[in-house]
């Protein structure tokens, strides 16, 4: 059974809230959006790491058909660092340690900055 999110940032009055697929697994992780057709602007899919880390946190985007916006969130919810990464490029890395990787549409991204707070809320 899947888990999913509903992600949105303090800041966030009106914009609508992105629901994101929870991956904390080894396997999930792994996969990402390899082989993904697409996203839509209210679909993500959240990362979760283990620990908070600059290199757990890294991604790669090999077998990813499309660019993404990345948005890298600290254990104590603020956003870190925020990136599009372009599909098929070998990694990214986040500037500082990162526990959760938000992979959402590019067009996205503008909603999420550097050192806003995020709220997840079960969907």
């Amino acid at each position: 059974m899947h888990r999913f999110v509903s992600i949105k940032t303090t800041a966030q009055t009106k914009q609508r809230s992105i629901r994101a697929l929870y991956c904390a697994s080894f396997l999930c992780r792994l996969k990402g959006l390899m082989f993904h057709r697409k996203l839509t602007p209210s679909e993500g899919l959240l990362l979760v790491q283990p620990r908070e880390s600059r290199l757990d946190a890294s991604i790669h985007m090999l077998f990813v058909w499309f660019d993404l916006g990345i948005v890298w969130i600290n254990d104590q919810m603020t956003i870190v660092d925020t990136c599009i990464a372009k599909a098929w490029r070998p990694a990214y890395f986040p500037k500082a340690p990162a526990r959760y990787v938000l992979e959402i549409c590019p067009e996205r991204l503008k909603d999420f900055q550097v050192g806003q707070k995020v709220i997840f809320e079960n969907a």
